[in-house]
């Protein structure tokens, strides 16, 4: 029998279906055989411990053979998965019996057939005693003629026996597909809440002459208490390394350079070292050690960036100078971005010496993975050949399988998506630029249907390199509905510091912040924002406790989308089954959000209660997880949102109306 179109896979099955420990994953197949006869569909799988399980898969719409299951991955490792049909004897007769014998056609001999297939199984010693006893007693039903046909007939449907068929078929004729891959990685390769800040700017000081003294790993650390405390657990860090002096481009990326000014993090390499190095500002490795222990204490992980480039000063230009591009003129071409120019970084020319430096990124890689790194945010992944990260990550993960890799490519879909599916966990996405409720939609659907067998999104609202203009002109409602939608959409999120201070003001002619913390110090006031009322980390802690406390937001493939009135109130909802929350009882909720920052929307939003275990027609209760109102709701409800007070709903089902 055809076993056709699984899923999930890859296109073109080059690389492996990638999933996270504790993702419910959809599996589906087409699968038919000729004829009338009907047919079986058995997902077959076995986990990296070699434990072998199966579940029975449905047919999804009648007609189309697709058939579906699904399975909650539970172990990080290879899973390998088949799909199997069969020739379902036992339900081709009962349909066939139940239409001939109460017609009175062919009576003995349905009967007799029946209980030939009840015998044989009962004769199978692979089934246990119990099935085996109760296949034997119902076989000599079905042909005692001194029963009543219609009590013959209904030992069909007796309990004990439809149980135990549904769980051991009575099959014939298996056919099983080729086994498919799935990797299965730790949950923070897909779940987390992401912070990032400059350690260097974390208690720097300016001093009376105008020269700055650095923040460092030891006073950086005083701000590790408050990010945890708003719930997120993991740090991101910009690069860390030394920073060149050679075309140091001064504030707001000018070519005009003061004497203090500490130049960008990704002008990575001075005479004090490369790549494996750290600015002698931050500290020292023993520093940096006791930074990665305080956030592991508070239940962060830091995340390095992983810049491969270079100033002008790196070691690597005079001991490799082959591993950059040579112009005519003799002169090292330095990074582009037109209209950008980056003239204190070189790029890396991947041509000339691929092995030479293959071997030295996994060297610097293996460094701080052994100093306790195990996340790396990849800077410009899509300007690096597709095939250095796929032996990279691969020689990685092979070592260290909990490392992390994110990838920062803001770029062509194809080459977007293409980076997951050669090994990336994770990568940034075009969330930055999708606003409207058309836009929003259309994206959230893509990110739960059409990609996630490889691309996992990390939703940052913003960047050092990206203050949209609906934050430049939104206002605090646009800071917290980005938020909002950020940190319900996607099981991975990230905020750059300052955006709880609501940083709305951009660089003239450009979309990232003025006096922009790339060139310079930015030590912030964050305890008296929030002191004044003028910050949004209180929402922020909000929103990261509703993710803890409601395993549905930490998948992406249940976000469904449903619909309103208005063209700026975006709905959609997550739901977990029972069998899958831990606690016994299922997840549903419901995001009923303002996305326009300007307006008071008053409108109907339309549900599809099914989506989230309501049956239709029926009442439920909805409590609002952000004020504490509930309400009873059915598929229709009228809703009032004002940006300046409230933009959004975060509605729990908590069940049916009496």
């Amino acid at each position: 029998m055809p076993v056709l179109d699984l899923s999930p896979q890859l296109p073109d099955n080059l690389w492996p279906t990638r999933s996270f420990v504790g993702e419910v994953v959809p599996f589906a197949a087409t699968a038919f055989r000729e004829g009338h006869d009907l047919i079986g569909v058995t997902l077959l799988l076995r986990a990296p411990d070699g434990a072998l399980t199966s579940r029975p898969m449905t047919l999804t719409v009648p007609g189309t053979d697709r058939w579906a299951a699904e399975a909650q991955l539970d172990q990080p490792g290879s899973w390998e998965y088949r799909i199997g049909a069969y020739a379902d004897d036992w339900n081709t007769w009962r349909h066939n019996a139940l239409i001939k014998i109460p017609a009175g056609v062919d009576v003995d001999l349905m009967f007799l057939i029946g209980s030939e297939l009840l015998s044989v199984a009962a004769a199978d010693s692979g089934r246990v005693a119990a099935e085996r006893r109760l296949f034997r007693a119902a076989a000599k039903v079905l042909v005692n003629g001194d029963l009543p046909v219609a009590e013959r007939l209904a030992a069909l449907d007796e309990a004990k026996l439809a149980k135990a068929i549904a769980l051991h078929p009575l099959a014939g004729l298996d056919s099983v597909s080729e086994p498919r891959t799935i990797i299965v990685e730790r949950k923070r390769a897909a779940v987390g809440s992401w912070y990032e800040f400059f350690p260097r700017s974390e208690g720097a000081k300016k001093l009376a002459d105008g020269s700055w003294k650095s923040g460092t790993f030891r006073t950086a650390a005083k701000r590790l208490p408050a990010v945890a405390a708003m719930g997120f657990d993991v740090l991101y860090l910009p690069p860390i390394h030394p920073i060149g002096t050679s075309f140091r481009k001064g504030p707001n990326n000018s070519l005009t350079v003061g004497p203090f000014d500490p130049g960008s993090p990704w002008a990575i390499g001075s005479a004090d070292g490369g790549h494996d190095a750290i600015h002698p500002d931050l500290g020292t490795a023993a520093d940096f050690t006791y930074f990665l222990n305080r956030a592991k204490k508070l239940g962060i992980e830091v995340a390095l960036d992983f810049a491969l480039q270079a100033s002008p000063d790196h070691p690597w230009v005079t001991a490799h100078p082959e591993w950059f591009t040579t112009l005519p003129d003799g002169s090292i071409a330095y990074a582009e971005n037109p209209p950008k120019k980056y003239q204190d970084i070189y790029p890396i020319n991947f041509d000339n010496d691929p092995a030479g430096i293959r071997a030295e990124a996994l060297r610097v890689l293996t460094h701080w993975i052994d100093l306790g790194v195990t996340i790396f945010r990849v800077d410009n992944p899509h300007t690096k050949p597709l095939d250095f990260w796929e032996w990279l990550i691969t020689e990685v993960n092979s070592q260290h399988p909990d490392v992390i890799f994110l990838a920062e490519a803001f770029t062509r879909p194809a080459l977007m998506q293409a980076l997951g599916k050669v090994g990336f966990q994770q990568s940034y996405t075009y969330f930055t630029w999708r606003n409207t409720k058309e836009e929003l939609e259309d994206f959230f659907d893509g990110l739960a249907r059409e990609t996630p067998n490889f691309l996992r999104p990390n939703l940052f609202v913003n960047t050092p390199d990206i203050l949209t203009e609906f934050l430049q002109f939104g206002g605090p409602a646009a800071f917290k509905i980005r938020a909002a939608l950020a940190a319900l959409a996607s099981p991975s999120w990230g905020v750059y510091a300052g955006f709880e201070l609501y940083e709305s003001v951009a660089r003239p002619g450009a979309e990232e912040s003025i006096d922009n913390e790339k060139y310079e110090y930015r030590p912030r006031s964050f305890a008296k924002a929030e002191e004044l009322g003028q910050s949004l980390a209180p929402f922020i802690t909000q929103l990261n406790q509703i993710r803890r406390d409601h395993p549905a937001l930490g998948q992406l493939r249940n976000l469904d989308i449903h619909s309103s009135d208005d063209d700026s109130i975006l709905v959609f909802s997550k739901y977990l089954d029972a069998a899958y929350t831990g606690t016994g009882e299922a997840d549903a909720l419901l995001i009923v959000i303002n996305v326009d920052p300007h307006s008071v929307r008053e409108t109907v939003v339309h549900l599809d209660v099914t989506r989230f275990g309501i049956p239709v027609g029926e009442p439920f209760d909805v409590t609002d997880l952000l004020t504490g109102t509930t309400w009873t709701w059915t598929a229709d409800n009228f809703v009032r949102l004002d940006a300046f007070t409230e933009p959004l709903h975060i509605l729990h089902v908590k069940g049916r109306s009496a």
